[in-house]
């Protein structure tokens, strides 16, 4: 590697831990900046992945008090969960190279949306929940499937799809549901990590590099908030999502 490409790999990595600690959103910028470094894009997304395990494990940590009870639901749904990942994951490395490639847009893109309107999306629910329970195990079990098949996929944007199936399934409070939207989404996370590792496809100095950077921004994003409104966070987010999808569109679908 060359220190550009050094640079650069600690630069997006400590941006994608700091935005992560205050908005999330970090795959927006991880994952173009290890293209950016030569990687092809299945490579690119696993390395991407395994450089933002800091921030799976401080979330599950920060939260774990809030965690409900370790019984047999909520195991069952972290199995779910991991499973899930690990299909993402498998379904990742039998996709061709070339069709990949070409989802590459539509996947930032749909990332971007979803993150652009969580708090849309969670408004919405909460003024559509009334006072009746919600509390449906069964249908939360399958609805995160699709979602954990997704994670391991691509992972950006699904800890907003994890607390939009929680808000119309269960009647956790917003800490609670937060705690375990952190526990499933590490387990759908680590899973897929194991595949990618198991199969060869990380690419280990750049993922060290930008491990580096991800622990780096994770301490600091504490900081980054005190200066900058969690806003304006949100809004470079969105900003950047916007970029890379019109800028992999053009060079891929053009």
């Amino acid at each position: 590697m060359t220190l550009h490409m050094i640079l650069l790999l600690l630069g997006a990595g400590i941006l994608g831990g700091a935005v992560n600690a205050v908005a999330g959103g970090a795959t927006l910028f991880t994952f173009p900046a290890m293209m950016a470094a030569g990687l092809a894009p299945v490579v690119a997304n696993a390395s991407s992945s395994i450089a933002l395990t800091p921030g799976h494990i401080s979330g599950v940590l920060s939260e774990r008090a809030q965690l409900p009870s370790l019984d047999r639901k909520l195991w069952l749904h972290v199995s779910i969960a991991a499973v899930g990942g690990g299909a993402g994951a498998v379904l990742l490395l039998v996709t061709p190279e070339r069709i990949f490639t070409a989802l590459v847009p539509a996947l930032i893109g749909i990332a971007t949306l979803i993150f652009a309107f969580s708090r849309h999306l969670q408004s919405w629910l909460q003024s559509h929940s009334g006072s009746e329970s919600h509390e449906r195990p069964t249908l939360r079990q399958i609805m995160l499937v699709p979602t954990a098949v997704y994670g391991g996929y691509f992972g950006a944007g699904m800890g907003v799809m994890l607390m939009a199936v929680f808000s119309m399934t269960s009647d956790w409070a917003v800490r609670t549901a937060n705690a375990v939207k952190n526990l499933l989404g590490a387990a759908a996370n680590w899973m897929a990590i194991v595949f990618f590792i198991w199969q060869g496809v990380i690419a280990w100095p750049e993922t060290l590099v930008m491990l580096l950077g991800a622990i780096i921004g994770g301490f600091t994003g504490g900081k980054l908030l005190s200066v900058v409104p969690v806003l304006w966070i949100r809004r470079f987010v969105i900003i950047m999502g916007v970029v890379m999808t019109v800028f992999y569109a053009w060079r891929y679908w053009v």
